[in-house]
């Protein structure tokens, strides 16, 4: 299995998880975070939280099995980007295990 991990501007959340969805990819965690770029961006700012980011960012994460990378990298790849800098980066991590928290049960099994 594979973990993916996408930062992506906020704006593009909501398509990007619409096609995943309709793709049949619906465990999705979803989270606002800050990063540092270039302050390229017209909208980046000088965050009030932390003194070295500058832009807010969103951040999915998704546990695919293998053969789906291609697939989920795609949809977010296409439906993220607006071919300006700072569009956003994707992480593909691999995960040895996974456990249900209500019973402990590896893979859910």
């Amino acid at each position: 299995m594979k973990e993916i991990k996408a930062f992506v501007r906020p704006n593009k959340v909501n398509v990007i998880v619409e096609h995943l969805k309709k793709s049949g990819f619906e465990n999705i965690t979803i989270s606002s975070a800050e990063g540092t770029g270039k302050f390229q961006d017209e909208n980046a700012f000088v965050s009030r939280k932390f003194s070295i980011t500058n832009s807010e960012i969103a951040k999915l994460e998704i546990v695919i099995p293998d053969e789906d990378i291609e697939t989920v990298v795609n949809i977010i790849s296409e439906h993220g980007k607006t071919l300006y800098p700072g569009d956003g980066i994707i992480y593909v991590s691999c995960v040895e295990n996974m456990y249900r928290v209500k019973d402990g049960l590896e893979n859910g099994k």
